[in-house]
């Protein structure tokens, strides 16, 4: 068994996906232990939001549950632009392992993500000249890779590319500019170091490691339960404000949370009520339906959590209330909370729609399928 430890729940169902493209049985842990029955399996830490202390804290645990577990190797993933408490997990999963190094690759150059000259890229720009740079709690306001890192308490860290001589104790950042550099760094992993980074990096040591069995393509569909779909939309990115308004065009019906929150109003459980049982009504005649937050971005971290959460409360009484076939949670915050709001403690990767994007089995509600997808990554071509 191989195990991952992410720190949100979009970053352990994008690894799992990446485990079913290479054959492997996949389950996600949100609570309690594995089903002995996974060749892979992916632990949510929930921590992207949490103090360096408590993110440590919760990442050695995942790591202890795993060895314990008897996984073969570790891998820790986080998140492709860093953000999070990435060293403080880092450090603490090694702590944990007792390794004295570890390589961590971030980027995902074929999704045009790359680290060179020791700054990070977005499709060719910096990422501080991207959205990225106006994230609420994690604003991406330097291209310099050690500056979007917290540095480490107990590791020297570095920028390396594969040309350079590698320390032998530390955290070294791999530079990768194409997918070729991803594979060059892949085989390069031992025994002593922890490997950490993104999704590329882990498809490239499951290549290493001649898992090469590869599944059939399978394209969106409900259980046969109930067509009904409910998005929760809960980012303001640039691709979730795209996909709302495409679906308005196209007749969907879309819901949003009163204006009135911008401005810190109280959202109360009969509001929430109100709109859920006006979701409620529209599934009478609709198949689909979106919720999303609706309002401007913000950049306070405390009201856009707070608005988020809001959207899966309306979210949680909609779904105790009526038979949804397929929801799809799109922002790893928001994914998560939906899951811990609806008691859903283990899940399993059924099929990958786009890279970042997997459709998950709840353990014990055979009627329903969840798809999650981060909120920076593009919905697939299908609604789009």
């Amino acid at each position: 068994m191989i195990g991952v430890i992410a720190d949100d729940l979009t970053g352990a169902a994008e690894l799992a996906a990446v485990g079913l493209r290479h054959g492997l049985r996949a389950e996600i842990i949100v609570q309690g232990p594995p089903s002995g029955e996974a060749d892979l399996v992916c632990v949510d830490t929930d921590s992207r939001s949490c103090i360096a202390e408590e993110a440590g804290r919760r990442a050695a645990a995942a790591a202890k549950t795993l060895r314990t577990a008897k996984a073969c190797w570790i891998y820790k993933k986080v998140d492709s632009v860093l953000r999070g408490q990435v060293t403080a997990e880092v450090e603490s999963v090694m702590k944990q392992l007792r390794l004295k190094r570890a390589f961590l690759l971030p980027a995902n150059p074929s999704l045009g993500r790359k680290i060179q000259g020791g700054r990070y890229f977005i499709r060719g720009r910096l990422i501080n000249k991207t959205e990225f740079a106006r994230d609420p709690e994690h604003p991406r306001t330097s291209s310099q890779v050690l500056r979007l890192l917290h540095h480490p308490q107990n590791h020297p860290i570095c920028v390396n590319n594969l040309s350079d001589s590698l320390p032998v104790r530390g955290i070294v950042v791999g530079e990768a500019a194409t997918s070729q550099d991803v594979q060059r760094w892949a085989s390069l992993r031992d025994s002593g170091t922890l490997s950490a980074g993104g999704s590329e990096y882990f498809g490239a040591l499951l290549a290493t490691e001649k898992i090469n069995v590869t599944l059939p393509a399978a394209g969106p569909s409900t259980n046969g339960t109930t067509h009904r779909e409910l998005f929760v939309c809960g980012t303001s990115s640039q691709s979730s404000r795209k996909f709302v308004k495409l679906e308005r065009e196209r007749g969907t019906p879309v819901f949003s949370l009163p204006m009135e929150l911008m401005w810190s109003a109280e959202f109360t459980p009969g509001a929430a009520e109100v709109i859920s049982q006006r979701v409620i009504s529209t599934f009478q005649s609709e198949a689909r339906v979106v919720l999303n937050v609706g309002l401007p971005p913000v950049r306070e971290v405390s009201v856009a959590r707070r608005l988020a959460d809001h959207l899966v409360q309306i979210a949680g009484l909609v779904l105790r209330q009526v038979e949804v076939g397929h929801v799809y949670a799109e922002g790893g915050a928001t994914a998560a909370e939906l899951v811990r709001c609806m008691g859903w403690a283990r899940l399993s990767v059924i099929r990958e729609l786009a890279p970042g994007v997997a459709t998950l089995a709840i353990e014990g509600n055979p009627s329903q399928l969840l798809t999650v997808k981060p909120g920076t990554y593009a919905w697939p071509a299908q609604w789009t």
